[in-house]
């Protein structure tokens, strides 16, 4: 029965046990929770700070989700504030997640760390140590996502005058020391944030990587639905070295297209790659207008697919010529900046937005390859019972996006029913044996 509190005798104790355990209380968790709720497998989640505790405490104030509302949630539950085309603020977001929570009447535990999962010996399931003690699970599931350990690079040595943060920890301007400010990274968060910096008045700086930059709106319609009727959504892997390039698109501001070069006319300077601390001050690399160019060739190869796809479905949506106008490239970009003297700027802070790394320290267990990363299948490792959700393209583009991991969660759903199903009987079989 779902929920039904069940105990097992290890080491001459009784521990609580379970069919499903899910650590992490986030997006990932609660579709899990849902799906598994559905199939009526008994299941408990695990998390060490509170619900969705990343849209909580790792976002900035004026944070908005970068995809419309009709887009960025689970099909079967909308948002009750916020319009379908609108773009749901970090608060809004928080709320979404606990009514549905509360809907599906989830089983989880706040404030309790998984310190360690490793296979029982001769028997099947997990032994799981938490802050709180152990339990046996039959199954587990790191629904802790990607977004775990804030990458902070080590360039900078540690300076009383210059304050280092990860964007994870910026709240709004007022909080930054006064001057100038750095914000290193391309993807949604930091041109989000160099664009709040510059409305504030602030002089700022943008070092800009290699980047993906598709159109906002196209022909009336949302970059999420171009993405999707395109198919790149359910693409089942990156092309090669692509990998890691970021997205840079935003909802603030009702959602515009970014282009980093109106940044610079509002009066941003633009630069390449942080490279390297040097005598006191960063060298660049000299690949700005490189990324910036390639940047423009992502933009106009979405839009001549864009355009394409509606004349081969006859569709009547506006055309839009205006939107392959390119602003003039800035002097910043023509003349690159190759070397930065922070204390010449006067800039006193500098914010990381350099993405994420995962914690996976309290996994004992073979499911990962040399380099650290997850060795799965859609999810489904090769240990019985174990399973990851919520991974960038674990199973297809869209996969750490919170529709897509609905559809993720579903799959691993299936997967663990499909052997509670094997599992049952076994047990079935046994028991006739024996009579």
């Amino acid at each position: 029965m779902l929920n039904s509190q069940r105990m097992d005798r290890v080491g001459g104790g009784l521990v609580e046990q379970v069919d499903t355990l899910i650590v992490g209380g986030g997006q990932a968790g609660l579709a899990m929770s849902a799906h598994l709720s559905e199939a009526g497998i008994d299941h408990r989640i695990l998390e060490r700070d509170r619900l969705v505790e990343r849209w909580r405490s790792a976002r900035w104030d004026s944070l908005v989700a970068n995809g419309p509302a009709w887009h960025d949630r689970f099909p079967p539950h909308q948002y009750d504030d916020t319009a379908p085309d609108a773009f749901p603020t970090r608060d809004s977001v928080v709320r979404y997640f606990e009514t549905f929570a509360q809907k599906i009447s989830a089983p989880v535990r706040t404030g309790v760390a998984v310190k360690r999962v490793t296979r029982r010996h001769g028997a099947p399931g997990f032994q799981v140590e938490t802050s709180e003690g152990a339990l046996l699970a039959t199954s587990v599931v790191a629904a802790t996502g990607a977004f775990q350990r804030p990458v902070l690079p080590p360039l900078l040595p540690k300076r009383d005058d210059i304050a280092q943060i990860h964007s994870s920890a910026y709240r709004n301007p007022s909080a930054l020391a006064p001057g100038a400010v750095l914000v290193v990274g391309a993807g949604s968060s930091g041109g989000q944030i160099a664009d709040e910096l510059l409305r504030a008045g602030r002089r700022v700086f943008l070092s800009i990587g290699p980047h993906d930059r598709p159109p906002r709106r196209y022909r009336g319609r949302d970059y999420c639905w171009w993405l999707g009727v395109l198919g790149k959504w359910d693409l089942a892997a990156a092309t090669p070295g692509t990998e890691h390039i970021t997205i840079s698109v935003s909802g603030a501001g009702g959602g515009v297209t970014v282009d980093f070069r109106r940044l610079a006319a509002r009066g941003a300077t633009l630069l390449g790659m942080v490279e390297a601390w040097q005598d006191n001050a960063l060298t660049l690399r000299g690949d700005l207008a490189q990324n910036i160019a390639a940047g423009d060739a992502n933009y106009l190869s979405v839009l001549d697919e864009a355009d394409a796809f509606v004349k081969a479905q006859g569709l009547t949506l506006p055309e839009e010529p205006e939107a392959r106008l390119l602003p003039p490239a800035p002097g910043c970009v023509t003349q690159p900046i190759r070397r930065l003297d922070p204390a010449a700027e006067g800039i006193t802070t500098i914010v990381w937005a350099t993405g994420y790394a995962r914690d996976d320290r309290w996994i004992d267990l073979d499911v990962f390859d040399p380099e650290g990363r997850p060795k799965h299948q859609r999810g489904v490792t090769s240990v019985p019972g174990f399973y990851f959700l919520g991974l960038p393209w674990q199973s297809r583009r869209g996969s750490s996006f919170i529709w897509g991991v609905w559809h993720d969660a579903r799959y691993l759903a299936d997967q663990i029913g499909i052997q509670g199903a094997y599992r049952a009987y076994h047990n079935a079989a046994s028991a006739r044996a024996a009579e």
